[in-house]
């Protein structure tokens, strides 16, 4: 979700004219999704202006993660989906990393899984079942 399209000629933030776009905003486009917060120009935006469209969407049940980058998006939602992960579940289990499905998924999101999985996994494997490379 792109600040800027609330920005007059995408710079200027007004706040009375900001505050109304949120209100009559239809956040429920959105239902079910985390909104990857950013301004695509280069605005100098109040510290308040991302906060309220937070607020605005939490109102609406919806997460949201600021970040500049669509790969710092990434980044960030993989480590709070993976905080919230049961890891208990692969309790003496082997496991396989599937690393090429989404090209979405950032390294680090690979690396914060093995670092969970260490513990608790049975046996750690990167790659497909026939050419696994073992981790643990």
């Amino acid at each position: 979700m792109d600040l800027s399209q609330w920005l007059e000629q995408g710079f200027i933030l007004r706040e009375t004219e900001f505050r109304n776009a949120l209100d009559n905003a239809d956040f429920t486009l959105f239902e079910g999704a985390v909104i990857h917060l950013n301004c695509s120009t280069d605005a100098i935006l109040p510290a308040w202006a991302p906060l309220l469209v937070a607020s605005k969407l939490s109102d609406a049940g919806l997460t949201c993660i600021w970040a500049e980058s669509e790969e710092s998006f990434y980044s960030a939602y993989y480590r709070e989906r993976m905080v919230q992960h049961n890891w208990k579940d692969y309790i003496g289990k082997p496991v396989i990393i599937k690393g090429c499905g989404d090209k979405r998924i950032p390294k680090d999101a690979y690396v914060i899984a093995t670092q969970y999985l260490k513990p608790t996994a049975k046996k750690i494997s990167y790659g497909e079942a026939c050419s696994a490379v073992p981790l643990k």
